[in-house]
């Protein structure tokens, strides 16, 4: 009888697993009609290995893109497909729907416009979130939603957990914006975009916007609400690594747990790959309850 190296069939068994791994899927050209913003709003979304061959429901990640970009943006230069089936097949990560919407088109931002004329933020909760949780099977609670984004999409993960803690598990801000740091930054940045603002509108989307204004304002109750993971990298040009250590600091006084992180690299597609993983990993264990 011939005998078969031990060697041969574990390059075969790699070989095959390699080959016959279950990939995900993505659609990054959808769509749904907003009455909110009165047009037609795109989305991609990510649906994982096991997605069409099971009747399983899946925790969901939404995934916000930068300034710039669209729906698109993690799908094409993040390679999210790629990343997310790695990190599903090797047991990083656990299985789930990744929705990443168009913040991009008509006006560019996560945020209510401050004149209250293009409520994107409204658009997010009261029709992107109901609408894609009743298409695709995605566990609906708290413990199973998690947001993240990169830049712009990582200042409107900071909002959004800190508007709604009772809707997310976890946020991850990657080379995340964080508004105005002071109230006269905010009158500044207003007086040139939108002048002849009362102060008292100024003030109040100072409060409603600032990052910094929102966590120092936190009651004692939700301080645990939500899992914080803060990645910036040390060479951004924007500087907003000082934005996140000014938010890590925040946090430190206030005791808010949370992860952060200051890596090498810079406002790239480069470290926002590279953050990718661990955001994956990081939302996965609240997911699988840690």
């Amino acid at each position: 009888m011939r005998k078969v190296s031990y060697g041969f069939i574990t390059l075969f068994l790699l070989v095959s697993s390699t080959l016959f791994a279950q990939t995900g899927k993505v659609y990054d050209d959808l769509s749904l009609a907003s009455k909110i913003l009165k047009s037609e709003r795109k989305y991609a979304v990510y649906l994982p290995p096991d997605y069409e061959t099971s009747n399983r429901s899946y925790p969901v990640l939404y995934l916000l893109h930068g300034g710039g970009d669209d729906q698109t943006g993690w799908v094409q230069f993040g390679e999210v497909l790629n990343i997310a089936d790695k990190a599903i097949n090797s047991g990083l990560a656990t299985p789930m729907i990744i929705i990443m919407p168009d913040a991009f088109t008509g006006r560019r931002g996560f945020n209510n416009d401050i004149k209250g004329d293009w409520n994107y933020e409204d658009f997010f909760f009261n029709e992107l979130v109901p609408i894609v949780e009743k298409k695709y099977r995605i566990k609906s609670e708290k413990r199973f939603r998690a947001v993240a984004g990169l830049s712009m999409g990582g200042g409107g993960s900071f909002i959004y957990a800190l508007h709604h803690p009772e809707m997310f598990s976890s946020s991850c801000p990657i080379s995340g914006g964080i508004g105005p740091v002071t109230i006269d930054d905010a009158r500044k940045q207003q007086s040139r975009d939108n002048p002849n603002l009362p102060d008292s509108v100024i003030s109040n989307y100072y409060n409603r916007y600032s990052v910094l204004a929102l966590i120092n304002n936190m009651p004692d109750t939700s301080k645990k609400a939500v899992r914080w993971y803060i990645d910036d990298g040390d060479d951004d040009e924007y500087n907003l690594a000082e934005g996140s250590c000014l938010v890590h600091i925040a946090m430190r006084k206030k005791e808010i747990p949370h992860e952060f992180r200051i890596r090498d690299g810079g406002h790239n597609w480069t470290y926002w790959r590279a953050s990718l993983p661990a955001v994956l990993e990081f939302v996965s264990q609240a997911f699988h309850q840690y």
